[in-house]
């Protein structure tokens, strides 16, 4: 029986199994298997090249989906969004508590339980406060006003742009090491300073979108997907929203 392994095609491992059955006493020309073949060929393209090709690639569509870890700050983030050129909307987890982000042009509205909003410490008279603010806040869309500090600190988790441009990037000089598979998608992959600068998997099926990146100095990993697909990207409800102005309560 012959094997077919996941992510070869089934000419290339036809190719092999021919080339097996050959037996003769002189050099067999021809039956090397081109790991490039059937692909946008861009595994020939020098490492320069290649990154180049995947931020244009990337730039091209309006839509994308990430998901993964950023390390920033001392802080560690799980974000899972859905991007587009008009917002963003998806989860953050940080420090055990996870959040829901939305933004819509420049309003951006944040979700939570109780616990992400209420103090632990306190007076008794004031944990009782900060509960009940806390429960009010609770399962609603909250609107973060511009001047607040939480505007500036999650909105960058919600636009496209400002995401991409500042993850995909390596550090150092570039080199190729390989061709490899993430999440069944054939993909050749780009290395900073050997790795130490951070590696980005470009696919090699189709456009040659980012789909895998290892950021430099263990600063996080994240997968890219659903390019170009568009999603559903609305204002929330009135009876689900609320509004504290220019700044959002303490607790």
């Amino acid at each position: 029986m012959i094997p077919i392994y996941r992510g070869r095609s089934r000419r290339a491992v036809l190719a092999g199994a021919v080339c097996a059955l050959l037996v003769t006493g002189t050099a067999l020309t021809g039956c090397s298997e081109d790991p490039n073949e059937g692909t946008n060929g861009v595994g020939r393209l020098s490492a320069d090249q290649i990154r180049s090709r995947s931020q244009k690639a990337a730039e091209s569509v309006t839509a994308v989906r990430l998901h993964g870890t950023v390390v920033t700050s001392g802080h560690t983030y799980t974000l899972d969004m859905r991007l587009k050129e008009e917002g963003g909307v998806g989860s953050v987890t940080t420090e055990g508590e996870t959040f829901r982000l939305l933004r819509v042009d420049d309003e951006l509205y944040l979700k939570a339980g109780a616990e992400f909003w209420g103090h632990e410490d306190g007076e008794e008279d004031d944990g009782k406060a900060d509960a009940a603010a806390a429960g009010k806040l609770a399962e609603k869309y909250v609107k973060v006003p511009q001047d607040d500090p939480s505007y500036k600190k999650f909105i960058g988790f919600t636009d496209k742009n400002v995401l991409l441009d500042g993850l995909l990037t390596l550090h150092g000089e570039l080199a190729t090491d390989g061709h490899h598979e993430q999440s069944g998608v054939r993909t050749i992959r780009v290395t900073g300073d050997e790795g130490s600068g951070g590696t980005l998997d470009v696919s090699l099926e189709g456009k040659p979108y980012p789909v895998r990146l290892v950021r430099a100095g263990k600063a996080g990993t994240l997968t890219f997907s659903s390019w170009g697909t568009d999603f559903d990207l609305r204002k929330p409800a009135k009876d689900e929203t609320l509004d504290y102005g220019k700044q959002l309560p303490t607790s």
